[in-house]
């Protein structure tokens, strides 16, 4: 064999390892984000079934909430990247990796408190943006009790983190799934109530949703100080201290991360309001669309901070050629795993919307139908979906943040929003107008976040190394 085919074959067998430690990281982090997204999915699944009208309540009253979250979330997200590229770099990462979570946390605890302020008003904001007062009234009842859950999630994401550059996922799946699986007694008691307390309804749901987010932190702060290698990092202690270098360093990443996220969730938060002004049914449906489609983006999602976790750990290592070849096997698997759950979508629309609705309530047989229709284009945008969220996370290993939150900006508000309302109200297509502009932003930013991680990996990561010195 000659020298060009041996260098070749040396290239391709490189890949193999790193796929395997790509998916041996992603999967739980991938069931780790169903396992959380499952706290919202049983509150609607509980609440389609009391009636349309609290589904529509908690969809308006969650999508403020999420959207909300995104500044305290960005934050606790930086804390991977940092992490990892610390753990890369080997010499002095116990110190380094316990300052980057210490300031990680102060920064989420400092960012939770104006955004309580905010919730507060929450029946006053919906009804300010058009929503009927009986539904921004039930709205606000259910954000008032899970803002509580607020600060100790994004605790959780800042520990998964810190796990994450470990390459120690399972933790955080494992503590994931004991919060879901005490989410769905938690909902049927609180909600419908029994044993001594009333039936709380959209207010149960939240405050099982806020309780479960509590159990999840305190079970990763439990594994960590009774784990020989992890409680070495002495993570909580001194947590008092404040580090100046550390905590703008999280705010110079985590900033642009919750820019990016509040533009993406926002986006999809002012839709859920649009959908208002087609009446409940247009926002049941609505619900029942973001919900699947957010269900099949845990996937990538978690890839995504695979990816982050990959590069970064190569990144702070300097292997600059092994980071770029960690964020394409993250990208790749991301768009396989898309175009799949896009077939399914489009051939099994009807089915899955009536997973929501019971027959019986009023309006079902409506919802269903332009639910199906709505679930139809999420399936069209799913590929982009997952190649924007992987792309995103590879270039957050290498503590890219600040340009791909102005693509994801340019994305969803100058292109994607726009033209959905110009279609929904001016051309009077109604609500799947607005899910028509939605993908079209989708597919616009897929396309920048893959042009922009393309240049920065060129010519087997000579940018890579020219960003490391």
């Amino acid at each position: 064999m000659s020298h060009n085919a041996l260098h070749t074959a040396g290239r391709l067998g490189a890949w193999g390892p790193e796929i395997r430690a790509t998916l041996a990281l992603a999967w739980p982090l991938v069931l780790t984000n169903l396992s959380q997204f499952a706290l919202s999915l049983t509150d609607a699944l509980f609440l389609g079934r009391v009636a349309t009208e609290a589904l529509a309540a908690a969809t308006l009253g969650g999508n403020l909430y999420f959207a909300a979250l995104s500044p305290a979330f960005g934050l606790a997200l930086a804390a991977a990247p940092m992490c990892a590229q610390t753990r890369g770099r080997g010499r002095g990462h116990l110190r380094g990796m316990r300052r980057d979570v210490r300031a990680a946390l102060w920064a989420c605890a400092a960012a939770t408190i104006p955004v309580w302020l905010a919730l507060w008003h929450t029946e006053g904001l919906l009804v300010a943006l058009g929503q009927e007062p009986a539904l921004a009234a039930l709205a606000a009842e259910y954000v008032g009790a899970l803002m509580w859950g607020m600060p100790l999630f994004c605790g959780f994401v800042v520990l998964r983190g810190f796990l994450s550059a470990e390459q120690r996922p399972i933790p955080a799946l494992v503590v994931s799934f004991v919060g879901v699986a005490l989410n769905i007694p938690l909902n049927y008691w609180l909600i419908h109530g029994g044993l001594g307390l009333p039936s709380l309804g959209v207010v149960g749901a939240g405050i099982a949703s806020a309780l479960c987010n509590l159990v999840m932190f305190a079970g990763l702060v439990a594994v960590i100080a009774r784990d020989r290698h992890l409680r070495r990092y002495h993570l909580f202690g001194r947590l008092w201290r404040y580090d100046l270098a550390r905590l703008r360093e999280v705010a110079q990443i985590g900033l642009p991360i919750a820019g990016s996220m509040a533009l993406e969730i926002s986006v999809f938060a002012f839709a859920a309001i649009a959908m208002g002004w087609f009446g409940a049914v247009a926002v049941a449906a609505h619900a029942i669309a973001v919900q699947v489609a957010s269900a099949t983006f845990m996937v990538p999602m978690g890839i995504g901070q695979a990816a982050t976790a990959r590069v970064g750990l190569m990144t702070g290592a300097g292997r600059a050629r092994e980071a770029a070849r960690a964020g394409w096997i993250g990208i790749a698997l991301g768009a396989g795993f898309m175009a799949a759950s896009a077939t399914a979508l489009v051939l099994l629309a009807t089915p899955i919307a009536w997973l929501f609705l019971a027959p019986g309530n009023p309006g079902a047989v409506e919802t269903a139908s332009l639910a199906a229709l709505m679930l139809v284009m999420a399936g069209f945008f799913q590929l982009s979906d997952g190649v924007q969220a992987v792309a995103a996370g590879a270039l957050r290993g290498l503590k890219d943040t600040r340009v791909p939150m102005l693509l994801a900006g340019l994305g969803y508000w100058i292109i994607g929003l726009p033209l959905g309302l110009v279609l929904a109200l001016g051309w009077g297509i109604g609500p799947i107008g607005i899910w028509v502009g939605l993908s079209a932003g989708l597919l616009l930013v897929a396309g920048m976040m893959l042009a922009r991680w393309m240049r920065l990996s060129a010519s087997g990561g000579l940018t890579l190394r020219r960003r490391l010195r």
